[in-house]
């Protein structure tokens, strides 16, 4: 199936060959029709898969078939990040080369004055974080009363981020006959749950993670003992040959900054990014990063969305993942454009039940593996081992058959005390 198949106007066609894309992925042979067919959508699938072209080719069809009706902007695309929505616009640009369209994003941390001077011309198609088009709606610097289509795009991470609330106000702004589209990489039930209250009988899209979709990527698993541990296992990977740009993955912003700083001091051209930096600040990390000034980029989850680098090589998960959705995003930042790729977890005791969700998740067993010299001291299988030994031992019984003396020695001492007072066992007992 090409795309010439998808009733597709000429122009968007010919961008779409000129970007050396030649046949639509299993998300865009199922979307696009029934997008252009002007249904509501519920769409899944995992980070990788085309889903921002998945809606963006018949958006933009739709612009060059219908004419503008009001005067705020057509079509609105709500992202839960600045990231994803400014890759979004890249792909609108990619695609709309040859097409009349005046698209606009607007994220936190851009200039008011700036993002107020866009939104004075009429605008085509609007990319927008939740907070910052909550305040310009307010301020009345835009109106979204006559959209046309509304897209929520990463539901899922939008409601990990608490944009709920945001997403509601802003839906009840926007015109009710609106075109609705909803994607997201999971669909579970709080995701079902917003699709019933935005969406009108949405036709459902489902597309399975097949070995989580990244047949390129080598995935492997090292158990570590301490902080100390994971530290000498990185370093051990980052000064080898094979790593030209890599990411690592923490849990937290402060460990992120602090990882960085070290790798920076060991003459490793590395920096943080995440959510307490500025807008400014991860613009020019993000840019240093996509033109190679920066060979490791330290990350929280953040990063996981909307970041498309080419020249990723490894990803390490240097803290596993809460969550397995998370761990395909993560791994997802390399292996791209059919490259080989390494993901690289590293797991300790506590994060033995986060990876067995992520094995059940993507139906697929990490491969363990060790580096000479620096081997674990305890393996998650002498853990069970250990455990499984002291579950063999009888101490219940034991436990049980020194409940058993202790209570018939207090037995007997009752027994005594009352022969002492005169009474019988029975007669106390009968008293009693």
């Amino acid at each position: 199936m090409s795309f010439n198949t998808l009733n597709l106007a000429p122009e968007i066609l010919k961008a779409i060959h000129e970007a050396g894309y030649k046949e639509p992925t299993a998300i865009q042979k199922k979307s696009i029709p029934h997008i252009i067919k002007k249904e509501h959508i519920l769409a899944t699938a995992q980070t990788g898969t085309g889903k921002t072209a998945a809606f963006v080719l018949p958006i933009l069809n739709h612009l060059t078939t219908t004419k503008r009706k009001g005067k705020g902007p057509r079509i609105l695309i709500i992202s839960p990040t600045r990231e994803l929505a400014n890759q979004i616009s890249d792909s609108i640009k990619t695609y709309s080369r040859y097409l009349k369209i005046f698209s606009v994003t607007i994220t936190g941390g851009m200039s008011y004055q700036l993002q107020n001077k866009l939104l004075s011309k009429p605008v085509d198609i609007l990319i927008a974080t939740p907070g910052r088009l909550l305040d310009l709606h307010k301020q009345r610097k835009v109106k979204i009363n006559d959209t046309e289509i509304m897209v929520l795009d990463e539901a899922d991470k939008m409601l990990d981020m608490g944009f709920v609330p945001d997403i509601r106000k802003i839906f009840n702004a926007t015109n009710k006959e609106q075109q609705m589209l909803m994607f997201s990489a999971t669909l579970d039930p709080d995701v079902s749950k917003i699709a019933e209250e935005f969406l009108k009988s949405p036709t459902k899209i489902s597309i399975e993670p097949q070995a989580i979709g990244h047949t390129n990527i080598e995935q492997t698993l090292y158990y570590v003992d301490s902080q100390s541990h994971k530290i000498n296992l990185l370093d051990h990977f980052l000064s080898q040959d094979n790593v030209n740009q890599a990411i690592i993955f923490t849990a937290t912003k402060r460990l992120a900054d602090k990882l960085s700083d070290d790798l920076y001091h060991k003459d490793i051209k590395a920096s943080a990014l995440h959510g307490d930096m500025t807008q400014n600040s991860r613009t020019r990390t993000i840019n240093r990063f996509k033109k190679n000034g920066i060979k490791v980029l330290v990350a929280t989850d953040l990063a996981s969305r909307g970041i498309d680098v080419k020249h990723i090589t490894h990803v390490f998960n240097y803290d596993l993942p809460r969550f397995a959705e998370d761990y395909v995003h993560r791994i997802g930042r390399t292996g791209r454009a059919d490259k080989k790729g390494f993901a690289i977890s590293f797991v300790n005791e506590p994060d033995k039940e986060h990876l067995r969700k992520i094995e059940r998740f993507t139906k697929l067993k990490i491969n363990v593996q060790t580096v000479e010299g620096m081997e674990p001291t305890k393996t998650t299988a002498d853990v069970h081992k250990k455990k499984k030994r002291r579950s063999g031992k009888k101490r219940p019984f034991i436990k049980s058959t020194k409940n058993f003396k202790n209570s018939s020695n207090a037995e007997k001492r009752i027994r005594s005390k009352n022969r002492k007072e005169g009474q019988s066992p029975t007669a106390k007992s009968a008293k009693e």
